[in-house]
């Protein structure tokens, strides 16, 4: 359903042979349209890493891989100085066939530490000495490392790592003369006992372990009914900061904090026979009732910068902020509370004077600074563009990953305001591509609130002809279709639609009104918005009125339902994976808490429930729909998918049900990617263009 994420990213990424430089640009005459198969020769780049001379930034590329039908993600480095044609040479730093994440530099750049299973059972650490050889695992706990941060001498790593199950079948010995162990019983006593990608929860959890990289002991620093994220060693290496919800009752709220939890310098396993060694209780530095995150300290450790949370009572419609708390303990500061915009991922300057973060505005994402003191807020890149992800190097280098509708997401070094390139993955194939258009419109909804949308449009579509047209509905509700590459959207425009992407409201990005405005009031403003882009797009000669379709994933086909219950003006509907029957979600979906908020109990406001539900207008349908969904979606289940196919069955209506098996609320497997994208274009043309 409303899967949060900073921005609505489409899902589209990857594979082919990487090039250093950019291939010279075909004449447009020599160019051909964007093909379903380039899903398979694009390749996504993430994950950027300043290395502690400034001299590369480490990265990761993900291909597609559809012989073996499965995606793979390497480790790459590029120089952070432009070489003679203005970049520098690429180096592959993994072949694994296993995926490596999370490169981190050691803090003298020797090693980069990365996360993988590469073969075993459970992803563990490796380590790649720069100088030349094998990576070498250096973890072997019987569960997943999930995330890994370098004590400043470059001694340990401070890792989180899940308990250990003693029911995992990974590690179940079969009884005698059997194959394999038999499964048992799943035993919950959890309020919130499931989550979509991860399962049933039970009380495992994950916590924080210091790995000692000479002698490979590990010592466990966090434990209790909690799940620790987010490590950050101190600059002097005594203490670790993290995050975590150590509430009474973490499963019936969202209050995480930051917490510090002081380590020894020499972290050691007992003597065999001895006891266990004691945890010190970590320290609050935040106690406030929000979502605080995302810690980072500053260069001389007496601060740490993180994100603030908004209004719990507002859910994920409130915005955070970007804040600074002594490391000692104190009074916390909110240093962007003015700006009524969402902040991501806070790190400080190397002087330590400002804290830089990532600023969600209008369809964009900016790399903006703030005084760590206090002031005004400065973006030091802006302009119309999608910023992901950043890195700020010991020496004051800044690398950005970012993408334009161009162009999918690539590393940048920032010069002063400006870009500098430093990859360019896909250059090669995409020089030889037509891309659609891309330009952004304000319509005016119903009641005089204006609403930004994207249009796309076909190369070479003749002015004033009118176009088939798509109404591409993004999830969330609180993201944002933003200024970036969209796969989906320009293989739409290849195959002659144009395609309408709006901002309505309950998206991020235009501040907590905007987006508090749908609340527990799902599909009448933001009904009356997208409506209002289309009939923009009427207005202006591009959308042909008879020749309409709609469709989104997540609250995009929650969404879509609710424009196809309210009209009939649309020939075609697409709703991937949608919460339809809002009653049986509860205690199935992974959601308790945020219904409880936003609707209350099921059994108390009964009526609200109902009403909101599209279920119980499903016969106002009359829209041709295709319903899509992964079998193990527990974000938004497939139960929901399969009561819209089967009221829309029985009342008559033309109608498509598909399953994708081993499927949890995003679609992985590439050749299920490539299936549903096939499977919108099949749809659309059906109905539009009578194919």
């Amino acid at each position: 359903m409303r899967a949060r994420s900073p921005r609505a990213v489409p899902a589209c990424l990857l594979v082919a042979l990487l090039t250093a430089t950019a291939a010279a640009p075909a004449r447009a005459e020599e160019r051909r349209p964007l093909a379903l198969d380039d899903l398979f020769a694009l390749r996504d780049v993430a994950d950027p890493r300043v290395s502690p001379d400034g001299a590369w930034v480490a990265y990761t590329v993900t291909t597609l891989d559809g012989v073996r039908d499965r995606a793979d993600t390497d480790v790459w480095m590029a120089p952070f100085a432009a070489g003679s044609d203005g970049i520098g040479e690429p180096v592959r730093l993994t072949t694994g066939e296993e995926p490596e994440t999370r490169p981190r530099w050691s803090p003298d750049g020797r090693y980069l530490a990365f996360l993988s299973k590469r073969g075993g059972k459970k992803t563990q650490v490796w380590l790649l000495d720069r100088r030349g050889g094998e990576a070498v695992q250096v973890s072997d706990y019987r569960a997943h490392v999930s995330d890994l941060a370098w004590s400043p001498d470059g001694r340990r790593l401070a890792l989180v790592v899940g308990d250990v199950d003693p029911d995992d079948p990974d590690f179940a010995e079969p009884p005698e003369g059997a194959d394999e162990a038999p499964p048992k019983p799943i035993v919950i006593r959890r309020r919130q006992f499931k989550r979509d990608g991860e399962g049933y929860l039970t009380e495992l959890r994950s916590h924080l372990h210091v790995l000692d990289l000479a002698t490979r002991e590990s010592v466990q620093v966090t434990d209790g009914p909690y799940d620790d994220a987010s490590p950050v060693f101190s600059p002097d290496g005594r203490s670790i900061v993290f995050v975590s919800n150590r509430t009474e009752d973490p499963d019936g709220n969202q209050n995480t904090d930051v917490f510090l939890v002081e380590v020894s310098e020499e972290p050691s396993e007992p003597p065999a026979g001895a006891e266990a060694r004691e945890i010190a209780p970590p320290r609050p530095l935040t106690r406030s009732p929000g979502a605080d995150s995302d810690p980072a300290f500053s260069p001389d450790g007496k601060l740490v910068a993180y994100l603030a949370g908004g209004d719990p009572a507002k859910m994920w419609y409130a915005m955070n902020s970007v804040a600074v708390v002594p490391a000692a303990g104190g009074e916390e500061r909110r240093l962007t509370t003015e700006l009524d915009r969402n902040a991501w991922a806070p790190r400080f300057s190397a002087d330590g004077r400002h804290v830089l973060f990532l600023l969600e505005d209008r369809g964009n994402t900016h790399l903006a600074r703030v005084p760590a003191a206090g002031g005004e807020v400065e973006r030091v890149v802006a302009g119309e563009r999608e910023i992901r992800a950043f890195d700020v190097g010991a020496r004051g280098g800044v690398a950005v990953l970012e993408s334009r509708p161009t162009y999918p997401f690539e590393v940048f070094a920032v010069d002063g305001g400006e870009l500098r390139r430093l990859t360019r993955v896909n250059d090669e194939l995409l020089a030889g591509i037509r891309l659609a258009q891309v330009t952004r419109f304000t319509a005016t909804s119903g009641d005089g609130t204006p609403i930004d949308y994207f249009q796309v449009l076909p190369a070479g579509a003749e002015p004033g002809a009118r176009l088939p047209t798509l109404l591409r509905i993004h999830g969330g509700p609180t993201a944002q279709y933003a200024n970036e590459f969209a796969f989906d959207w320009q293989l739409f425009a290849a195959h002659g639609y144009a395609v309408l992407g709006a901002n309505p409201r309950g998206s991020s990005g235009y501040g907590e009104a905007f987006a508090h405005a749908i609340w527990a009031d799902w599909g009448n403003k933001d009904y009356e918005d997208v409506m209002a882009a289309v009939d923009h797009a009427i207005a202006r000669g591009v959308a042909d009125p008879e020749r309409l379709g709609v469709g989104g994933w997540s609250y995009g086909a929650m969404l879509t339902n609710y424009v196809i219950v309210k009209t009939d003006r649309f020939r075609a509907a697409i709703s991937g994976s949608s919460e339809f029957n809002y009653l049986s979600n509860y205690g199935h979906d992974h959601y308790q808490l945020e219904w409880e908020l936003e609707l209350g109990l099921p059994w108390v406001e009964t009526e609200r429930w109902m009403r909101l539900s599209p279920f119980f207008q499903v016969e106002k349908i009359v829209t041709p729909t295709l319903v899509l969904c992964g079998q193990e979606d527990w974000n938004v289940p497939l139960l929901n998918s399969e009561q819209l196919y089967q009221a829309l069955k029985r009342l008559g209506r033309e109608t498509e049900l598909v399953i994708y098996p081993g499927e949890d609320h995003g679609i992985s497997r590439p050749s299920f990617r490539r299936d549903r994208l096939e499977r919108y274009l099949a749809w659309y043309d059906r109905y539009l263009k009578g194919d």
